[in-house]
């Protein structure tokens, strides 16, 4: 079994925040050599779970800042996303799938990261969520 590398960033609460987390991400794919078709599904996902964190944990304040933690191992590409916010109940999401639902402007973002993702999960009250991608 081999060493786990960890990178660590931290990111302000701010919208441009998401062009810097695109050149860490493709620097991962660059330095680890991530598949392309794993990379489009990491970005895509942890694109995500930052602008979540962003706007809905710290609420745009750019002097709460997200921490974002890649780990790479034998067996997976996993990353950690926290916020400083409250967190939010993350058993109760509603189904962006149901009809009732399929007209709503938000939503679909854990959807999404569940859907290209082999495991979501959430921590302290949903202020952190852990994303893997397996290496296959």
């Amino acid at each position: 079994m081999s060493n786990a590398q960890i990178i660590s960033h931290q990111l302000p609460s701010s919208i441009e925040s998401l062009s810097l987390l695109e050149n860490i991400i493709e620097e991962i794919k660059s330095l680890h050599h991530v598949p392309e078709e794993l990379y489009g599904n990491i970005l895509v996902s942890v694109t995500e779970a930052v602008n979540n964190a962003i706007r809905h944990g710290n609420k745009f304040k750019e002097a709460l800042l997200v921490d974002l933690q890649f780990e790479l191992n034998d067996e997976a590409y996993s990353f950690q996303i926290k916020d400083q916010g409250e967190g939010f109940d993350y058993t109760n999401i509603p189904d962006p799938t149901h009809p009732d639902n399929l007209e709503k402007p938000d939503g679909r973002g854990i959807f999404i990261m569940e859907s290209l993702s082999d495991e979501v999960k959430f921590q302290d009250k949903g202020s952190v969520v852990n994303i893997k991608f397996l290496r296959k």
